[in-house]
């Protein structure tokens, strides 16, 4: 693989697992405080399922740098600050009420089985093989989360209010869910994000429409994945705070 490439492929794994990890987090938040405890235990199995994908692409960079699975996934999760993370500013951000957590998910997992599709056709096996393993359960989530977003689109006119509140402060963000690499715009590695783009939004924008949702006036934001809210380094202060407590512990 030539250099350029590999650092290519680096940074999208990187961006891969930032993505689930912090999303995973975000769902842990949740453990306790669900309206339903149903959904209580759902959201807790939504966080262990995405902090599990997050190690299958820290698993794979470890591979690139002939690295330790499990003391590298540690290292980049626990060590880290949030100036060296990639993942995408929507998910950092705080956990809001239910509508705002669902319509996130909801947003990040159908954007997230147009990325497995796309990547499941790349020529580095490893890759396309953990792209096609984690589709299949992110198919699962998306289920999950449309079915939430029309009961609560559809519902009273307070969820209603509150689904449309989340999107106007959402939306803005989407397009760097697709955005992840140092070089936007075009094909990564020989994948082209733009088609995945546009089948994400052939698939969420008529389903928006049917919750009688309307998308907010605007452009969405120009972000780099090396940009965050102030709001990661919060997250990083709570989810880092027992590895670092004792350096030197073995887990």
């Amino acid at each position: 693989m030539e250099t350029a490439d590999l650092k290519t492929l680096r940074e999208t794994l990187t961006s891969l697992a930032d993505d689930e990890l912090i999303l995973g987090h975000r769902d842990s938040e949740w453990c306790g405080h669900a309206p339903i405890l149903e959904e209580d235990i759902a959201f807790a199995n939504l966080a262990l399922d995405e902090i599990g994908h997050a190690n299958l692409w820290l698993a794979l960079l470890a591979r690139l740098e002939d690295a330790d699975p499990q003391s590298f996934a540690d290292r980049l999760s626990f060590w880290r600050e949030a100036a060296d993370f990639r993942c995408a500013q929507m998910l950092e951000l705080p956990r809001g009420d239910w509508a705002f957590s669902i319509l996130r998910h909801y947003l990040f997992d159908a954007a997230e089985i147009e990325r497995l599709a796309a990547l499941s056709q790349y020529s580095y096996t490893p890759l396309a093989e953990a792209a096609a393993k984690i589709q299949t359960e992110e198919l699962y989530h998306l289920r999950h989360t449309r079915l939430w977003v029309r009961r609560l689109g559809l519902g009273t006119s307070e969820s209603h209010q509150r689904l449309q509140a989340a999107l106007n402060q959402l939306w803005p963000y989407t397009s760097q869910l697709f955005e992840l690499t140092n070089k936007p715009g075009g094909p990564v590695l020989g994948v082209d994000f733009r088609q995945a783009r546009l089948a994400w939004e052939a698939q969420v924008l008529p389903f928006l429409a049917e919750c009688e949702l309307s998308l907010p006036q605007g452009q969405p934001l120009a972000l780099d994945r090396q940009q965050h809210s102030p709001h990661l380094a919060v997250l990083l202060a709570e989810m880092q705070s027992v590895a670092r407590l004792d350096p030197q512990a073995e887990w």
